[in-house]
């Protein structure tokens, strides 16, 4: 073996190397579309922080009441136009 093909063969040994390192500490692979992105959760586990918990969000009754008749209103319209195009 040349020492060119040495230096082959242990290049793609270390790219292999890199990518099993990098899928099993939790970071994303460096290749593709979003080579060197990682999304917020990948991030915050390469931190050491816990991603932060979205609050739950609750709808009052009068918003719901508010949309339901919004909705009433939009199909009322809807039927309104079909009848007219049926004329």
């Amino acid at each position: 073996m040349e020492i060119s093909e040495i230096l082959a063969v242990l290049d793609r040994e270390i790219a292999l190397l890199k990518q099993a390192r990098a899928l099993l500490g939790g970071g994303a692979a460096r290749h593709g579309k979003n080579a060197g992105k990682l999304n917020k959760a990948a991030a915050a586990k390469t931190n050491g922080a816990r991603p932060a918990k979205r609050k739950k969000r609750t709808l009052s009754a009068e918003g719901r009441k508010r949309i339901a008749e919004a909705q009433k209103k939009r199909w009322e319209a809807q039927k309104k136009a079909a009848a007219a195009a049926q004329k």
